[in-house]
């Protein structure tokens, strides 16, 4: 059994949820892997990110979101309204504000707890059979890397590993 890991960056535009496509991508890593039959993961180490799998739905609203990204993001917005606001969620509170602060973050950007909770009901990964070294995705899937932080624009890293023979 052999086991390959490999993780690249996106950045997100801010202000809204970012969903990047990264199919191509990470059939490039399972390509350099040289594993035909197993499975891939693609996963998030930030808390405010998802990886999920969907078709594409082609048509795209005015802000660059395609159509069920954007229904998803209403749905959500429904679910967990956006951070407007400080003290609409509890999150965040004096001490991880301070720990924030030394970290570098300033107080909007910890104005995140949207996007925080939407990840706990997408998830933070997927995994994927392969098969003859092609993910096994059918028809119409797609691999979408997720950005549900608005308070700003961020580098973030997709993480992918790869387990098999």
């Amino acid at each position: 059994m052999t086991i390959y890991r490999e993780a690249f960056q996106v950045k997100s535009a801010g202000m809204r949820p970012t969903f990047h496509m990264v199919t191509g991508r990470v059939q490039e890593i399972v390509n350099q892997s040289g594993i035909q039959n197993g499975i891939c993961v693609v996963y998030s180490h930030h808390t405010t990110c998802s990886v999920m799998t969907q078709e594409c739905s082609f048509d795209k609203t005015y802000t660059g979101l395609e159509y069920l990204q954007q229904d998803l993001c209403d749905i959500m917005e429904r679910m967990i309204p956006t951070c407007r606001k400080e003290g609409q969620y509890m999150h965040p509170g004096p001490e991880l504000t301070e720990f924030s602060r030394q970290h570098g973050e300033d107080k909007p950007q910890t104005l995140n707890t949207d996007g925080h909770l939407r990840s706990v009901f997408l998830g933070r990964s997927e995994t994927i059979v392969l098969i003859d070294g092609k993910l096994d995705l059918g028809s119409f899937g797609h691999i979408y890397f997720v950005d549900l932080d608005q308070t700003c624009g961020r580098e973030r890293q997709v993480q992918v590993q790869i387990i098999g023979e």
